[in-house]
């Protein structure tokens, strides 16, 4: 088992920035990919962003490229989001899940934090 716990969110203004923080504990060795997505009320789960343990591959959605930026911390087995340039449509709550691979997809994600909130004001 992994476990995920989220932490950075809150409410900030458009334009702002935001980090969030995702930290892994259990059997993370059994996860290479570390990745979040974002569910606002009424949609899907969206791919947001992802990244590798062992290579520090990552990867975004059309949505994300150029504003946010993940990244990993190994000794701390936390990852990161970074959100600059925070546009209200960016609100949702954040939730950091661990698979296998990088992957935009949900399913390829066996495990999952509870989520942060994200609000951004316009």
């Amino acid at each position: 088992q992994v476990q995920l716990v989220e932490s950075g969110g809150g409410l900030v203004q458009a334009g702002g920035s935001l980090r969030l923080s995702c930290a892994a504990s259990g059997r993370t060795f059994s996860s290479d990919a570390m990745a979040w997505f974002r569910q606002a009320p009424g949609k899907y789960r969206d791919f947001v962003a992802a990244v590798s343990w062992s290579g520090g591959n990552t990867a975004y959605s059309d949505s994300a490229k150029g504003r946010f930026t993940v990244s990993r911390d190994t000794a701390k087995n936390t990852v990161h989001l970074r959100m600059n340039s925070l546009k209200p449509e960016d609100t949702a709550i954040y939730y950091c899940a661990a698979g296998s691979v990088v992957a935009g997809n949900h399913h390829a994600y066996d495990y999952w934090g509870q989520g942060t909130q994200v609000t951004v004001s316009s």
